[in-house]
């Protein structure tokens, strides 16, 4: 009888948490990765660089923030994604980093979702990110035209005055 040897996968990958062969490709690219995660109330935007210690944060923003800049409505639509990923986009900007590379992570990659959205917000601010323009939200959802239409309220003159506010940030 042979012994047969079993091998357990990593811990972070038998959760379904880490994609290893995706995560060797961004790192063997050597350019810094803007990360995009999502939770139920929150969208989280950072440009991380690799060190050999471990990964490092060059920017980071959350739609959190973005109620401390005037926004009202929900924190995971797709506006407060644009809007996120814009604020992380001039944060890295200021930092000096001028492109980088999409990491979505485990997520589903859906043509027009929240992830993209964000993503439409850190190029519109100044970063180079290699992306397909057809997966890009349309311009009226990222002004929140459809939420509009749906609860009467007017996220339009929220998203605009929300997003002036981050224009004129240092």
């Amino acid at each position: 009888m042979k012994n047969k040897r079993q091998v357990i996968p990593l811990r972070r990958k038998r959760e379904g948490k880490t994609n290893y062969k995706k995560r060797m490709g961004y790192l063997r690219s050597r350019m810094p990765r803007l990360v995009i995660r999502k939770s139920l109330r929150n969208i989280i935007a950072q440009v991380i660089v690799y060190e050999q210690q471990g990964d490092r944060i060059i920017a980071a923003a959350s739609s959190a923030q973005l109620k401390k800049l005037g926004w009202k409505s929900s924190g995971s639509n797709i506006p407060a994604a644009y809007l996120v990923g814009y604020l992380v986009g001039k944060k890295a900007k200021t930092s000096n980093i001028e492109e980088a590379v999409l990491d979505l992570g485990i997520y589903q990659q859906i043509k027009g979702s929240k992830l993209y959205a964000a993503l439409k917000g850190a190029v519109d601010a100044g970063l180079n990110i290699p992306h397909d323009q057809s997966v890009m939200p349309s311009e009226e959802r990222l002004h929140g035209k459809h939420i509009m239409e749906y609860r009467k309220t007017d996220i339009q003159k929220q998203f605009e005055e929300t997003l002036q506010k981050i224009r004129s940030m240092k």
